[in-house]
């Protein structure tokens, strides 16, 4: 079989690690950035073909020799990317968000349906076995009815790319589309994938640290469900000692997630069952590489479709409203 030649847009973390991934599972690897830095970092860990500095030019040198674009770049330009590769008829793997904004996901959704391009989205959380599993718990009703899920995620910004100062990462300016909502948003994707969409939302969306950012560091949210589920979020860009952890409870016992964790407890004071597992957080992206290179084999996309990426930002755009009005909003369709 022919070695798929794969275009990575964005040579930052994300990117490179993406073009890792590919490389070790035999893709020939071109890039965009307009950084040169990024791009030398790069070569430096997998075989380069060709460099560029703007996604029309690879494109237009290299559009007919590739066969699949993973789009890794700030999310205020993912849309035109998307496009422009789906105007060549060639496949994309768009990391999260789809957009900042709502209207830029339903415009790139319609090129989808208009295109019959796939799009594979990375809301990479869903290939975490422990994640499938607790769905699985879930699906078959361990803990009995549930009555409220409680995600937290928090991680001082500072510590995520040590090798570089957290004022220059994108997810330091709400112009490039960063900030915990955006960036986070995995975690509200991880309540659709788990329950659906919610009736309404309420949420505060704040920047409250001494952090050196002009995006949003705070978020608290509130998502009610019609059958009487309440599912709270609280994401932050501050937090030390890092966390990520869900928490279901239900009329019968209570499912505790964490990373490589997972405890369900079921009596007041008696023990938790508790299953380890010892998985690395590249191992999701590789499952991720492996989907797209089978979606550019002629399989379906599977796991996260682009209409999923919409809903994600129908909720996002609620908690902003939220915050803004003060009301509670409804997501009634």
């Amino acid at each position: 079989m022919t070695a798929k030649h794969i275009l990575i847009v964005g040579s930052g973390s994300v990117g490179r690690r993406h073009a890792r991934n590919f490389a070790a599972d035999g893709c020939r690897i071109s890039a965009v950035d307009p950084r040169t830095d990024r791009l030398r970092e790069l070569a430096k860990d997998v075989a380069v073909e060709t460099c560029f500095d703007s996604i029309e030019e690879a494109l237009h040198v290299t559009g007919k020799t590739l066969d699949g674009v993973v789009v890794g770049s700030p999310p205020k330009v993912h849309v035109a990317q998307c496009e422009a590769a789906m105007a060549m008829g060639i496949p994309v793997l768009l990391e999260k968000p789809v957009s900042p904004d709502l209207a830029g996901a339903e415009r790139l959704a319609a090129a989808v349906a208009k295109t019959k391009v796939p799009l594979l989205l990375g809301y990479t959380w869903r290939w975490w076995p422990a994640l499938a599993d607790v769905r699985r718990h879930l699906e078959k009703n361990t803990i009995g009815t549930l009555r409220h899920v409680r995600f937290v995620m928090s991680a001082h910004l500072a510590d995520w790319h040590p090798w570089e100062r957290y004022q220059d990462f994108f997810m330091a300016s709400a112009e490039q589309g960063g900030g915990a909502l955006l960036d986070e948003s995995h975690w509200v994707d991880l309540a659709l994938w788990f329950f659906g969409m919610p009736e309404q939302v309420s949420a505060r969306v704040e920047k409250i640290s001494d952090l050196e950012i002009d995006s949003d560091d705070n978020v608290d949210m509130l998502l009610v469900y019609p059958n009487g589920l309440r599912v709270s979020l609280h994401l932050d860009l501050y937090g030390r000692p890092h966390e990520r952890s869900i928490r279901f409870s239900g009329e019968h016992g209570t499912i505790l997630w964490e990373p490589n964790r997972v405890a369900i407890g079921h009596a007041g004071e008696g023990p938790w069952t508790e299953t380890k597992y010892d998985h690395q957080r590249n191992d999701m992206f590789v499952a991720v590489a492996r989907e797209f290179i089978e979606v550019l084999q002629g399989k379906p996309v599977r796991t996260c479709t682009i209409g999923e990426g919409v809903d994600v930002l129908r909720v996002l755009e609620a908690a902003r409203r939220s915050h803004k009005s003060g009301t509670v909003v409804s997501l009634r369709r």
